[in-house]
Formats: C-alpha cells, sequence, structure tokens
C-alpha cells in the first residue's frame, strides 16, 4: 500500500473518502494494538458526522486484536485523556478533527498514563503496521463496555479553583455547537460561585450551524465578542471543537491573543508555587520571560506541539506549560491539556487581583506587542524559507532553531516556522514596545515571502 498521508506528526487527521476512511481506522485499530500490545483502551469521539462510525471501526480493530474497550461515547479530547489515567488502562484514542473542515477527520492517540504518542515515539510504527496491512487472522475478540467518567473529571478540573476568592461576574461561554457544552454544564454545578454564565451555542450539533469552532480564525470571533458587549460581560470564553483549546475576549469584546493569556496563567501559578518552571514555546516569548522572572519562575523553551511540551513538563518537572496558540498544559492534570481548567484560572486571577482582564494584559500587550500568528499557503515553502535566511540570518544578534528559525534584533524579534499539521509557513514577529517598528517588519517579511 502507498504511504498513507493521514499521518502527521502528533496524530492521524486527514480527508474523509481518501486520506482517511473507515477501513483505515479499523487497521489503525489494529496497529495501535500490535505496537503498544494495549489489554485495556479507552475510545471517545466528537460530534462530526463521521466520527461515531470512526470510533466503531477502531473499536473494531482493537477488539479483533484481543484489546478490551471501554467507550465514553461524545466528550472532549481531554476527557479521554483524564479517563486513560482514571480506569488505568494502556492507550486512548480521540476521534476528532478540532477545527478542521467538517470533511476531515482525525484520531489523537496516548499510550498508558495519557503519555502522548507522536511520529518520533510509536506513531511511525503504527503507520508502517498499518500501511502494511499484514495483519493476518483475528485474536480472541476483546470486551466492549460504555462507561461515563465525566462526574469525576469534572471534580478534577473544578479542583484547581480555590472559588472562595473569586467574586461575582458575569462570564459569555460558546462552544460553537462542539462537545463543550455537556462537559462545561457538569462542571458549572459543581462550581459554588457567584458567577453568572451567558450560554452560547452550547449544545453539540454536528451540522455546525454557526461553522466550525477555532475562534483562533478572526472571522469567527465575532459572535461570542457581540455577546459580550451586548451583555455586558466581564468575560468571554470559546472553545474549538473537541476543546482542548480555550480562547479568551475581555469585557470590551476584545480578543486576547494566546502569548499574553499565557503570561496570565504562568503568573497565577507562580503565585501559587514560588520557583516553579514554566514551559513555553518559541514562537513569542518577550512578555512571558519578563513575567516569568518577576515572578521567580523559570522559563524553559520546548519545541510547538503537544508531545514536545508534555515530554519537556516531565523531563524538568515543571506545573504549567502554554502555548500561543491556546493549549494549556497542567502537571496536575497527567501533563495534559485542557480547555477547561484555563477559564477558572483566569476566572480567580481577575478576583484576586481585583482587575479586568484588559487591565490584566494592558502592561504586557504595550511593553511587548507582536503580530498574531500570520499562515501563508505555499505550495513549496522552501523558497520562502531561504530567502528570509538570506535577507535577516546575517544581522540577527542571536539565532535559535529549537523550532523553525527564530531571529533576535534587540529590539525585536521573528520566528518563521512550517507547520506540523497543516501546509502553511507560520510567522510571528514581536517588538519590544515600538508597533510601528512591529508593522514594518511584519509589512517588509509578508512581501518577501509572497514574492520569494
Amino acid at each position: 500500500m502507498s504511504t498513507l498521508t493521514c499521518f502527521k506528526s502528533y496524530d492521524v487527521r486527514g480527508r474523509l473518502g481518501d486520506e482517511l476512511t473507515e477501513d483505515i481506522c479499523y487497521r489503525i485499530g489494529r496497529g495501535f494494538a500490535r505496537s503498544l500490545k494495549p489489554r485495556d483502551v479507552v475510545i471517545g469521539y466528537d460530534i462530526r458526522p463521521t466520527s461515531k462510525a470512526l470510533a466503531e471501526q477502531l473499536s473494531e480493530g482493537l477488539r479483533d486484536e484481543g484489546v478490551n474497550v471501554i467507550n465514553l461515547g461524545l466528550c472532549g479530547t481531554e476527557e479521554v485523556y483524564f479517563a486513560t489515567t482514571r480506569f488505568v488502562t494502556d492507550g486512548g484514542l480521540m476521534v476528532t478533527a478540532s477545527h478542521n473542515p467538517i470533511n476531515y477527520n482525525g484520531i489523537k492517540m496516548v499510550r498508558g498514563g495519557s503519555r502522548p504518542i507522536s511520529s518520533a515515539d510509536g506513531l511511525g510504527e503504527i503507520q508502517a503496521l498499518v500501511e502494511a496491512d499484514d495483519f493476518g487472522p483475528t485474536r480472541a475478540r476483546g470486551t466492549l463496555e460504555t462507561r461515563n467518567p465525566r462526574d469525576a473529571y469534572a471534580e478534577r478540573v473544578t479542583s484547581f479553583a480555590d472559588t472562595s476568592t473569586w467574586r461575582p461576574m458575569k462570564v459569555v461561554v460558546n462552544a460553537g455547537n462542539g462537545v463543550a457544552g455537556p462537559a462545561f454544564e457538569v462542571i458549572a454545578e459543581k462550581l459554588d460561585a457567584p458567577i453568572e454564565f451567558v450560554r452560547q451555542h452550547l449544545t453539540p450539533d454536528e451540522t455546525f450551524p454557526n461553522g466550525i469552532p477555532n475562534p483562533l480564525l478572526e472571522e469567527n470571533r465575532a459572535q461570542t465578542a457581540d455577546l459580550v458587549r451586548a451583555e455586558g460581560a466581564d468575560l468571554g470564553v470559546a472553545w474549538d471543537g473537541d476543546f482542548d483549546r480555550c480562547f479568551f475576549f475581555d469585557e470590551t469584546g476584545t480578543f486576547i491573543d494566546g502569548e499574553y493569556v499565557v503570561g496570565l496563567l504562568a503568573g497565577a501559578f507562580l503565585s501559587k508555587h514560588k520557583g516553579a518552571k514554566i514551559i513555553h514555546d518559541p514562537r513569542v516569548i518577550w512578555a512571558l520571560l519578563d513575567l516569568v522572572n518577576a515572578g521567580g519562575g523559570e522559563a524553559v523553551a520546548s519545541q510547538s506541539g503537544h508531545s514536545h511540551i508534555k515530554a519537556k513538563m516531565r523531563d524538568v518537572d515543571a506545573v504549567y506549560g502554554g502555548e500561543m496558540s491556546a493549549h494549556h498544559y497542567f502537571r496536575d492534570f497527567m501533563y495534559c491539556d485542557s480547555g477547561m481548567i484555563p477559564w477558572l484560572l483566569l476566572i480567580e486571577h481577575m478576583s484576586t487581583t481585583g482587575k479586568k482582564l484588559s487591565e490584566l494584559v494592558a502592561d504586557m500587550q504595550a511593553r511587548f506587542p507582536s503580530s498574531g500568528e500570520i499562515n501563508f499557503k505555499l505550495d513549496d515553502k522552501q523558497p520562502a524559507i531561504d530567502a528570509f535566511e538570506a535577507r535577516y540570518l546575517p544581522d540577527a544578534k542571536s539565532v535559535d532553531r529549537l523550532d523553525g528559525l527564530s531571529l533576535d534584533y534587540g529590539d525585536w524579534r521573528v520566528n518563521l516556522r512550517q507547520s506540523n499539521t497543516e501546509p502553511v509557513l507560520r510567522l510571528n514577529v514581536e517588538a519590544r514596545g515600538d508597533r510601528a517598528l512591529l508593522a514594518e517588519k511584519v509589512a517588509e517579511i509578508s512581501k518577501l515571502i509572497t514574492e520569494a
């Protein structure tokens, strides 16, 4: 069989009908079983129309290899992470395409202890087994049972928040008709706090009548922002489809870029864990470094991507890790990412400081303005990368190739990297208090990339 293009660096993701099919999912189930040799695994799936059927075929492949399957049904990715550890299983698989278009789907996988599986650590072997398609006869069938750990999951999530410190607030929550709604409701029921929630699109709907939930795209932010303003809310929270990422809007409906949220959460953790290590990705770093240094913590850089962040957190025992893409990782949540824990922590941080969200980020935004991630879809990315290096590398004061190419010029800094999950080149630029310089460099580099 030819190479399967649905296998990516950190997960499986592909276009339905050719790159990803029910047959491929069946074989992935068998390949997962042959590679990891699990006894028991957890499976969950999101609301997409094809997710349940793909999950069923994964389950069939696993069971044909003698693996016992625990079916969580409709859930979020972090609920699979939680259940994998909670039920002491040997792995977990979540069928989701997160924020990708409706004609895509995918699978996120972890091994025992909710440890990630990546191309460098097991996913490549699974791919080779699936492509070979030489599994032979089925084995004694594994069992299938349905279990729901959501109540225990909600208890774990709410344990991160000290609601006794919370002040009265109105909070808009927008699930975008993904799977965040049911989990949010259980979490909200457990909160003894003076919070008025304004609910938006919390009912899972496979047709996504309000668009694929991906608040990272500017065109998808208006619904949440408008409701925050209309309701006079203190905070807006929006999730992507499988809610392993969450996004924030301040009381004016302004979207808060991810790097500033990472800074806020790092500060919140350092107020409780003096001297703790904080993991960050290398795309935009100055605001985070300034805050961590001021808080007496230690900032540790990692390659972008959940498998890299989680591995680095375990290596150095970091209490928290964050990516500007809105993934937030927690030592006390199996070192995994969660889209529910961050908003709990942010409400607590706003309460204890007595500040509005806009006030909490204003200093960072003024001192360290950034471009936000700019994506360039290019059929051939290498000419643009070569042109960028030729133009900017010689004059850089420092060079870092941890993840893509990061160049520091003292008063501004740039990171250019290829996406691990999409066919795009990603650009991030930051400056020291000079928005005019920032705009100049963004325009200059963008022109070079598009003309290369």
